[in-house]
């Protein structure tokens, strides 16, 4: 196989990072409904800095009315909920800002929301930030990569039918 037959094959659904920060295995995220997958399989970033951008174009599902979550649907079809902190919904909507609404259309690496991470730490919270594949039964594999620091765009998932 030459050089360039690797370049030009189609990777699958590749999903960008959400957020900068160090993506890690979502298997070490300290809360057992991401860590044993019961959502489905993903990934988490620990974040550097609060604003959590689209990992791929699709269109918004669901923005929680307290702002530290959003689902959206890819245009290849992955159902993605991006999960700002463990229990973060106790904060009720306090140090999150949303900027898109359900039944926005949106490409990968627009705005979707803003945690105030250092007052969201400094309430005592974890900010490990999930992002899962609600729908992993329709996926072949789905595969993270992980144990490295992340800026936004960098592929960290790649999902195969």
């Amino acid at each position: 196989m030459g050089f360039l037959d690797g370049i030009f094959k189609k990777k699958g659904i590749v999903l960008g990072a959400y957020m900068e920060g160090r993506c890690v295995e979502i298997k070490e995220v300290n809360d057992p409904t991401f860590s044993g997958e019961i959502l489905g399989k993903g990934a988490a970033i620990i974040p550097s800095d609060g604003k959590v951008y689209a990992p791929a174009d699709g269109e918004i599902s669901t923005v929680f009315p307290t702002g530290h979550a959003v689902g959206m649907m890819t245009e290849d079809g992955a159902e993605i909920l991006i999960h700002v902190g463990l229990d973060t919904v106790e904060l009720k909507g306090e140090h999150f800002t949303s900027h898109v609404e359900a039944g926005r259309k949106v490409k990968k690496g627009d705005l979707l929301l803003t945690a105030d991470i250092e007052k969201i730490k400094a309430a005592g919270y974890d900010t490990v930030t999930p992002i899962v594949i609600c729908n992993t039964d329709a996926f072949k594999s789905i595969e993270g990569m992980t144990g490295k620091e992340v800026k936004v765009g960098d592929d960290i998932l790649q999902l195969s039918k």
